[in-house]
């Protein structure tokens, strides 16, 4: 079972800033994004969070004080200062604090707690980093002009990339994943200048080491954007589900 947690929340939310400054403190329905992200996560019984912050890191880190005290969970962070560059350095800055398996998500996704039971319930291998994939390329709840598209075959990732052009699944941007992940982030921008998840991922589908778990049909919403985040009220407001 994994007990360990990472979520990306330092980029600076350009895209939603109509609905707040800094993107994890967006309300929605009455909680914040970064409290339902950690929120499905501890719920799925993952115990200890590690959240990296970068763009106005003080209030987002005063917030996840709150938090952590309120409803008891373990929260620790640590600070990216290049937070305007791919989200792949963010995943390094934690590499000291996670030395076993781990899941990762990013702080913007909205996931029902059971997606993380499918993803950790799939194969995966020492050395493998698995991906929570939706195969549902008619889900509503997809901007697709943002997602991020994947192709595989089996349980083998063969690309991924927003801008692939044959896909079979989507990318939720949740992850089950172990110091792997680093060292295909670290080699992916040494070789191609590509220091993004994605290009990690392409690293570890290169080796056979990316794999892909179908969590189709488990909800999940990338509230990215003010249409996104207009749906994704919708459904919480109908459905309640991931209340905290």
């Amino acid at each position: 079972m994994i007990e360990n947690l990472l979520i990306v929340a330092a980029g600076t939310g350009s895209r939603l800033r109509a609905k707040g400054d800094l993107k994890p403190l967006v309300e929605i329905c009455g909680a914040t994004l970064i409290e339902r992200a950690l929120a499905s996560a501890f719920s799925a019984g993952l115990t200890r969070a590690t959240v990296v912050t970068g763009y106005n890191a003080p209030v987002l880190e005063e917030h996840l004080d709150q938090l952590a005290h309120r409803h008891c969970w373990n929260i620790e962070t640590v600070h990216n200062g290049e937070y305007q560059h791919p989200n792949g350095l963010s995943v390094l800055k934690a590499r000291d604090r996670l030395s076993g398996p781990f899941c990762l998500a990013m702080c913007d996704h909205l996931v029902a707690p059971s997606l993380y039971h499918t993803l950790m319930a799939g194969e995966r291998r020492a050395g493998e980093v698995a991906l929570a994939v939706d195969t549902a390329l008619g889900n509503g709840f997809v901007d697709l002009e943002d997602v991020t598209k994947v192709r595989y075959a089996g349980r083998h990732i063969l690309e991924i990339g927003k801008e692939i052009p044959v896909y079979n699944a989507f990318d939720t941007g949740i992850f089950a994943a172990d110091p792997a992940l680093f060292d295909a982030i670290e080699k992916s921008g040494r070789e191609r200048g590509d220091y993004s998840i994605s290009g990690g991922m392409t690293e570890l589908a290169l080796e056979k080491k990316a794999i892909a778990v179908d969590v189709g049909g488990e909800f999940w919403i990338d509230v990215d954007s003010p249409q996104m985040y207009d749906l994704a009220t919708g459904w919480l407001a109908a459905n309640r589900p991931l209340a905290v």
